[in-house]
């Protein structure tokens, strides 16, 4: 043990366990899974994606009186900051979900593997030329990929590339 206020800054610290590697528990490193992602993300906030509009509705005579017309939903059609709050709320979540689709698809990775750009370049290409939620949805492999290509003959029009911040992807590495 070594107190706080003893320990020197200026000099390295070492920290060490004195477990044996075999005692420890396996621990696996899995990437990101867009779609499992989504999907806790859509059970965490269930209300929220679910949410409609109240309107007049009737009851179901769960509660034993029989069928009517229900009492909350009357009440919460005269909630109007509530309604509002809880419809910008399921609007954020679902633009979220949507630009977290997007970058699933166009990634750094692919956009430099079909353009060989890199660096402030490859960023700048991926903010000029982020598809839209809808394309990015229907598109194929192949229509995607050519989209890239089709953006990046645009980039180069308007973006004169220096030698440095592209490389040719077809070159052996």
């Amino acid at each position: 043990m070594f107190p706080v206020n003893m320990m020197n800054a200026t000099t390295g610290f070492d920290i060490a366990l004195h477990v044996k590697p075999t005692e420890l528990a396996e621990v696996r490193v899995a990437p990101k899974n867009y779609y499992l992602d989504s999907l806790q993300n859509r059970k965490d906030y269930a209300k929220i994606f679910n949410y409609k509009k109240p309107g007049l509705a009737l009851s179901d005579g769960s509660s034993g009186s029989g069928v009517g017309l229900d009492l909350d939903q009357i009440i919460n059609m005269f909630r109007f900051k509530r309604n509002r709050r809880l419809q910008a709320f399921q609007d954020r979540l679902i633009e979220d979900e949507h630009d977290k689709f997007i970058d699933h698809r166009f990634t750094h990775y692919i956009v430099k593997k079909i353009t060989g750009l890199s660096g402030n370049a490859l960023d700048s290409f991926m903010y000029r030329f982020r598809p839209s939620y809808e394309f990015t949805k229907i598109a194929t492999d192949y229509e995607f990929f050519d989209y890239i290509k089709l953006a990046y003959q645009d980039y180069l029009i308007r973006h004169p590339i220096k030698k440095e911040e592209h490389h040719d992807p077809n070159a052996p590495h």
